[in-house]
C-alpha cells in the first residue's frame, strides 16, 4: 500500500484535495481531527500532558485547550514537548489505521506533515498549492478573521517554498486549474 501525505498551508485546499481523493477511493486519515480525539482519548497522552503540564490540563470533557493554549502559546520549548507527546501517538494510529484499509493508497492529511515528523512513515508527499492573496481571502471569510491575523498564522507555519521543495507533487489550488484533473493525474502519476 501507498501511503500519501498531504500538506500545504492555511488555506490552500488541503481538505478540499482531501475530500476529492477521498471520493476516488483513497481513504483519508484526517490528522487534525485524529490527534485532537486521541489527546483526549489516549490514556498515555493523557498521562503523559498531566505528568508535563499537571492535573487540571484535563477536565471531565478532555483537555482543556484553552489552557494548554495558555501553556504553549509563547513557550516554544514547552509546545515541543507537547508535540513529543501527541505526535508519536498520532503516528502510530495512523500506521495501525492505514494497515487496515484494503485500497492500494491511503492518505494522511497534515497541514504540519514536515515538522510533526508525518513525512517520515508516508511513501510520497503531496502540496496543495494556493497563492498567498488567495489563501488569506479564503481564511478571511471561512475563519471571519482579519488579513493580519491569518498573515500571522502563515508566518508561524513552514513556508510554501519549503514545502514545495520537500514534496513529491504538487497541485494547483489556484481558482484557474480544475482540481479534478490534477486528482486524476496524481493517482495515475502513483501507479507503477
Amino acid at each position: 500500500m501507498v501511503k500519501i501525505g498531504i500538506t500545504g498551508g492555511i488555506g490552500s485546499g488541503k481538505s478540499v484535495v482531501a475530500t476529492l481523493l477521498s471520493l476516488s477511493g483513497v481513504p483519508v486519515y484526517i490528522a487534525d481531527v485524529e490527534s485532537k480525539r486521541l489527546t483526549n482519548d489516549s490514556p498515555l497522552i493523557r498521562e503523559r500532558l498531566t505528568a508535563l503540564l499537571g492535573p487540571d490540563i484535563y477536565t471531565d470533557e478532555g483537555v482543556d485547550k484553552k489552557l494548554l493554549a495558555s501553556y504553549i502559546f509563547h513557550d516554544a520549548t514547552l509546545l515541543r514537548k507537547v508535540n513529543q507527546i501527541i505526535h508519536p501517538e498520532v503516528n502510530r494510529h495512523f500506521l495501525a489505521w492505514a494497515e487496515k484499509q484494503s485500497s492500494p493508497f491511503c492518505a494522511i492529511e497534515s497541514a504540519i506533515l514536515f515538522e510533526s515528523g508525518f513525512d517520515k512513515v508516508v511513501d510520497t508527499c503531496l502540496m496543495v498549492y494556493a497563492p498567498l492573496s488567495l489563501r488569506v481571502q479564503r481564511v478571511v471569510d471561512r475563519d471571519k478573521v482579519s488579513p493580519i491575523e491569518v498573515e500571522r498564522r502563515i508566518r508561524n507555519q513552514m513556508s510554501d517554498e519549503e514545502k514545495r521543495e520537500r514534496s513529491d507533487y504538487v497541485i494547483y489550488n489556484d481558482n484557474s486549474r480544475a482540481l479534478i484533473p490534477q486528482i486524476h493525474a496524481f493517482i495515475e502519476w502513483l501507479k507503477p
